[in-house]
């Protein structure tokens, strides 16, 4: 994943009314083959939490609103995170 195409996707979590893109000096996670694909901010986040991937709310997983939908580093390109299912 370059530079440059993470500079077109959309960052989970993003204000719908302001710039829902990525910002300069932010640290970024590509979502990849899952209901939230796009980038996840992790600036700040520590190496274990990188490591751990994240579990996020989201309304259109399989558990509908309140559920969350689980991401994992690909083994091979810990740049993108792959879905890994959905949980209540």
């Amino acid at each position: 994943m370059d530079e440059e195409a993470l500079m077109r996707g959309r960052v989970y979590g993003a204000d719908h009314d302001g710039d829902p893109g990525p910002q300069p000096g932010h640290v970024y996670r590509e979502l990849c083959a899952g209901p939230l694909d796009g980038l996840l901010d992790v600036t700040g986040w520590s190496a274990e939490e990188l490591a751990d991937g994240a579990a996020l709310l989201t309304e259109i997983g399989r558990h509908g609103p309140g559920g969350r939908a689980h991401y994992e580093p690909r083994a091979q390109d810990p740049l993108r995170w792959d879905w890994a299912g959905d949980s209540a």
